[in-house]
C-alpha cells in the first residue's frame, strides 16, 4: 500500500490523532535474526538456537531480538506517511515509551500501525510523537508499542 501523503510540513499539524493505514506485512526471517545478531553481539540463544528454543522457551522456537523489532520503525514510516515538500530531513529524536508484549516469532509476518499523536512547531523544527504498534499476523497481542519522537527540519528556502 503506497504511503498516506501529507502535503507539506506545515500542514503535519492537521493530523494530530491520526491512525494511518497499516503497512505491508513484513517476514521476520532467521536470516535477518542471525544478522541482527552479528551486528549487535546479542546472540542469546532464544534467538540463534532453534532446536533449543523449540524444546526449553515458552516460545516454541527462536524469536526477534525485541531491538531488531524496533530497529524496523524507520522502515515502516516510510511506508505509512511521506511528506511531499518542504522536508529537508527527519532525523530520530528518541522515545518515551516502548513494550514488547508479545515474541516475534522467526518467519512470522508482522506489521505496523502509525498514529500521530501530537506535533510542537518551533521556527528551527517540527518535533512529531508518534505510536507505533507492530502487530502479528498470528498474535493477539501486539509485538511492540512505542511512542517514538522524530524530529523534521523544514528546507530552507536560499536567500
Amino acid at each position: 500500500m503506497p504511503p498516506f501523503e501529507i502535503e507539506n510540513l506545515n500542514s503535519l499539524k492537521q493530523f494530530e490523532g491520526r491512525e494511518f493505514p497499516a503497512t505491508d506485512w513484513f517476514v521476520v526471517t532467521q536470516d535477518r535474526i542471525q544478522k541482527f545478531a552479528d551486528a549487535t553481539e546479542d546472540r542469546q540463544w532464544i534467538h540463534l538456537d532453534a532446536e533449543r528454543a523449540r524444546r526449553e522457551s515458552p516460545f516454541g522456537g527462536t524469536v526477534a531480538h525485541g531491538f531488531l523489532t524496533l530497529s524496523l520503525l524507520s522502515y515502516w514510516m516510510k511506508q505509512a506517511i511521506q511528506i511531499r515538500s518542504g522536508l529537508a530531513m527527519a532525523i530520530n529524536y528518541g522515545l518515551n515509551k516502548v513494550r514488547f508484549p508479545s515474541a516475534v516469532r522467526a518467519g512470522s509476518q508482522v506489521r505496523a500501525r502509525v498514529t500521530l499523536l501530537s506535533v510542537k512547531e518551533s521556527a528551527e523544527f517540527v518535533d512529531a510523537t508518534f505510536l507505533i504498534r507492530v502487530e502479528g499476523q498470528s498474535s493477539e497481542k501486539p509485538c511492540c508499542v512505542a511512542e517514538w519522537l522524530v524530529r523534521y527540519y523544514p528546507q530552507r528556502v536560499p536567500q
